[in-house]
């Protein structure tokens, strides 16, 4: 563990929308909380002004605002809310799951075109987790899962692109790669089994 995180621990879940992730992050926090671990639930685009910010002028658009512009607000979204939310729960020696990433900005305003190094630079103040899981699933598959909750970033072609771009952190080992198209039970058995892994080492 880093020192910012050594009393607690901090493990991100990403992948394309529909993919199972918010649902395995919060079983992954049920099961670590029937073990005895104190686990706390949080997600990106966060809950505070700038991810409501976020929600509000990007999310729900139906046209895409700059990419660049994106990245940007996800940053700072990212700064404010590991500064008021998860650095508090970790110094608690919490177990904190957060439902996207960093490694969300990467695959997505990456996949449209931006530099990656430049979406690294521009986060270089986000916190660092010690576990980043990636439920890898096909786009067409999760393109009928969202229906009509799809938005402005959520197409097949486009999430092909996003879905490239995760397989490029993986292969980097930023991102450790898991098989989303598993049952639900699979799935969260497999998660389980590796943050304990790391819980424990």
């Amino acid at each position: 563990m880093t020192e910012i995180e050594k009393n607690g621990a901090f493990i991100c879940i990403e992948g394309v929308d529909g993919c199972g992730k918010t649902t395995q992050a919060k079983i992954l926090v049920r099961n670590l909380r029937r073990m005895g671990f104190d686990a706390v639930y949080t997600t990106e685009p966060s809950v505070g002004q700038v991810g409501k910010l976020i929600r509000r002028f990007v999310l729900a658009r139906q046209k895409r605002v700059s990419t660049a512009l994106e990245a940007l607000l996800f940053a700072a979204d990212r700064v404010d809310h590991g500064h008021e939310e998860v650095k508090p729960l970790l110094k608690l020696s919490k177990i904190v799951v957060c439902d996207r990433y960093v490694y969300s900005s990467l695959a997505y305003q990456g996949a449209a075109g931006l530099d990656l190094g430049w979406i690294d630079r521009i986060n270089q103040f986000a916190l660092k987790p010690n576990l980043a899981l990636f439920l890898d699933v096909a786009p067409e598959m999760v393109i009928g899962r969202l229906k009509k909750k799809k938005s402005v970033m959520e197409t097949v072609q486009n999430l092909k692109k996003v879905r490239a771009v995760y397989l490029k952190l993986v292969q980097q080992q930023r991102l450790i790669a898991l098989d989303g198209n598993q049952s639900i039970e699979e799935v969260s058995k497999s998660v389980l089994k590796i943050v304990l892994g790391e819980l424990e080492a």
